[in-house]
């Protein structure tokens, strides 16, 4: 029996799915979600294993407009997570009209040298009247070598989707331990986590312009130690994640203590301080500082 090994680059607009479906095929969460777009600023590493096969997966942050410093570092990590791949999955969010713009976008990558399969998720908030003419939109991109809809929500047509992924995986050793999901830190993971849970808990009162930085990560056997700062581009938004009495704050810790600890499998003592750093997202300086360094990509 010959073992496969390859990589895979899932790419699309903001909010599409990709790293819910990037968490589903791994049947671990690697990559954070939350309902605002470009949620995803790194690109995340994903590890299928298979008793004859490794698939790595490559979740980027949504390809959108490039509008300051970190739209640039994003749109560079973009372009890296090309670099020397097997496959790209080009995910269409099924509950919407396809715009012209992604399906230009996606007869563009067709037409290289990589092969593309697209992936048109969230088939379950779908009616088939609606998305049959949406469809039939991609029959003129004859260079695409699969349509496939899922639903990472249900698992449709999950396992067709890792059937064609595996056509498409060259024959080789695995890249990364076997028992690997992932290749991202800890430290990483619990600073993505506290960003997740800040997300969700602020909805729409807080704009993207956060970060989360962890100052101190000490690890021991039974607890580990962390410090992380928030930082955000305004001082109404710093009262805002901080709340009446500190509850917001408090709530937004409490709920990354406990995502925190479930990853680690141990206790976490959890420290959090919330900094203004104004206009953070348009110096190529604090950027770098952040943990989005345009050179690491070099």
């Amino acid at each position: 029996m010959h073992f496969k090994c390859g990589f895979v680059t899932i790419l699309g607009k903001p909010n599409v799915g990709k790293s819910t479906l990037l968490n589903k095929l791994v049947g671990q969460k690697v990559s954070i979600v939350s309902p605002k777009p470009q949620t995803t600023r790194n690109v995340v590493t994903g590890i299928l294993n298979g008793q004859d096969y490794q698939v790595v997966f490559l979740d980027t942050p949504g390809i959108h407009k490039v509008k300051n410093s970190l739209d640039e570092y994003m749109e560079k990590s973009i372009e890296k997570s090309l670099e020397g791949i097997d496959l790209i999955l080009y995910m269409l969010d099924g509950t919407k009209k396809f715009q012209q713009e992604e399906l230009e976008e996606v007869s563009a990558y067709a037409n290289g040298k990589t092969p593309v399969i697209i992936v048109v998720s969230k088939v379950d908030d779908s009616s088939m009247d609606r998305l049959y003419p949406e469809l039939a939109k991609l029959n003129v991109l004859d260079k695409v070598k699969e349509i496939i809809p899922i639903s990472s929500f249900t698992g449709q047509n999950l396992d067709v989707l890792k059937e064609y992924i595996l056509k498409f995986m060259p024959e080789g050793p695995a890249m990364y331990p076997t028992d690997s999901v992932t290749d991202s830190s800890e430290r990483f993971l619990a600073s993505e986590i506290i960003r997740e849970k800040s997300l969700w808990l602020l909805q729409e009162e807080i704009p993207h312009g956060i970060a989360v930085a962890i100052d101190n990560f000490i690890e021991g056997d039974d607890l580990t130690k962390i410090d992380a700062t928030i930082f955000c581009e305004k001082e109404n938004h710093k009262k805002i994640i901080i709340g009446k009495n500190g509850e917001k704050l408090k709530k937004i810790a409490e709920e990354s203590r406990k995502a925190i600890e479930k990853m680690l499998g141990h206790k976490v003592f959890l420290t959090m301080w919330v900094k203004v750093k104004e206009k953070w997202r348009d110096s190529d300086l604090l950027v770098n500082n952040l943990g989005y360094n345009k050179k690491d990509l070099d």
